[in-house]
């Protein structure tokens, strides 16, 4: 018996989470990808179309497989078609194609009665038309994800000067436009094993300046009860109640508006940080669900008595990081505090105003918001980010 994981390129949450993980389950594991030679030599990896249901299948013929699962927005989909061809637990494949295309989940949630935000798709070569009440608006992928070639537009040239500017790196995306959702941004973190659903927590989000909408912090802030209630409603309504969830909303005059719904833990280390916070083996108890074990067999604490917060180091400008710090854990006060690098000293990288200009990712978990606030900029005051253009 093997768990099986699809993804494509290496990422934290596979190597420093899902794989420890099935480790200490005892349970051998096998990272199915078309990228083979991006991974580690250490990680057993087999070549496979992991977009193709079927291929995934045929993928774990060789050793039966106990679970099969992915992390990745992309792959939702197909894994959760295979999981079903083969007899697994597994996500409603309808419901993780709704996740991934925002139209879609548009219609399915303004159909349920639960919000209805306006929104135009447009298609690869197709001029954007969108009526002029609808600015300001945002332009995304489709099926877009990590806030890439997301960008806020105030009337109708911007608009098509974003459009044309995306085309010019991928032409064949399709596009939607929607209304801009006032608010601040905040996450829902949950857990389903298909029947009931529980809510790890979620965090409040601060956001770069727009255009663009890259993460720069994140503050420990678990919804209240009827924010839950509304938010479970369009969990619901799209489907989703397995495995991990992480969906991203506002709160405008006390109603819910979804920004997107990702069928998959929360990215950007922030999942092992949620781990750490918790206090509980969260990519073990992912697996499990996987196992067809139920959510009343994971012990998760009823309340969180620590604050946490996470600051991403960003890059402002392109070109080659020539000095970083490395890996620190440390303790300041009550205050346990990391910095872990997202980029590699020597690497050069285009600014893209999304999380992929991150350099590092600073978090501290502590007694109260002001403890850890402070030991954050002790940290951070002396930390230093060099690039050369």
């Amino acid at each position: 018996m093997r768990l099986y994981l699809t993804a494509l390129n290496p990422t934290d949450a596979v190597l420093h989470g899902f794989l420890p993980a099935a480790a200490s389950l005892g349970l051998p594991a096998t990272v199915l990808t078309d990228r083979p030679a991006e991974w580690p030599a250490d990680v057993p990896v087999t070549r496979c179309a992991v977009r193709d249901a079927a291929a995934v299948v045929a993928a774990t013929a060789a050793t039966r497989p106990a679970a099969l699962l992915s992390n990745s927005d992309h792959l939702q989909e197909a894994t959760a078609i295979a999981a079903r061809k083969l007899g697994l637990p597994g996500k409603d494949p309808d419901a993780a194609r709704l996740c991934k295309d925002k139209a879609a989940a548009r219609r399915v949630i303004a159909a349920a009665g639960l919000d209805r935000v306006r929104v135009v798709t447009v298609d690869p070569a197709a001029p954007p038309e969108v009526p002029n009440e609808m600015f300001p608006a945002v332009v995304k992928p489709r099926e877009g994800v990590a806030s890439e070639d997301a960008y806020l537009v105030v009337d109708h040239a911007e608009l098509v000067a974003r459009v044309a500017e995306i085309r010019n790196r991928r032409p064949d995306v399709a596009l939607v436009v929607e209304e801009y959702l006032d608010g601040e941004l905040r996450t829902f973190e949950t857990l389903g094993d298909g029947a009931e659903l529980t809510s790890l927590g979620g965090w409040r989000t601060a956001l770069g300046p727009p255009p663009t909408f890259t993460e720069e912090s994140l503050a420990w802030s678990p919804p209240a009860e009827p924010v839950r209630t509304q938010l479970r409603a369009r969990l619901d309504a799209l489907g989703v109640g397995f495995g991990a969830c992480h969906t991203e909303y506002v709160i405008s005059d006390g109603r819910v508006r979804l920004i997107e719904v990702n069928y998959r833990l929360i990215g950007d280390r922030m999942d092992l940080i949620l781990a750490e916070l918790l206090g509980v083996p969260l990519f073990e108890y992912v697996i499990r669900l996987h196992l067809g074990e139920p959510l009343s067999a994971l012990r998760l604490p009823s309340t969180v008595d620590r604050h946490a917060r996470v600051e991403y180091v960003c890059a402002d400008r392109s070109g080659r990081l020539v000095a970083a710090p490395g890996r620190l854990d440390t303790v300041h006060g009550d205050v346990w505090l990391g910095c872990h690098p997202l980029r590699e000293v020597g690497r050069s990288a285009v600014h893209t105003g999304t999380n992929r200009d991150y350099l590092a990712v600073l978090h501290g978990i502590g007694p109260d918001e002001n403890a850890v606030r402070q030991s954050l900029a002790a940290l951070r005051g002396d930390l230093q980010w060099t690039i050369v253009e």
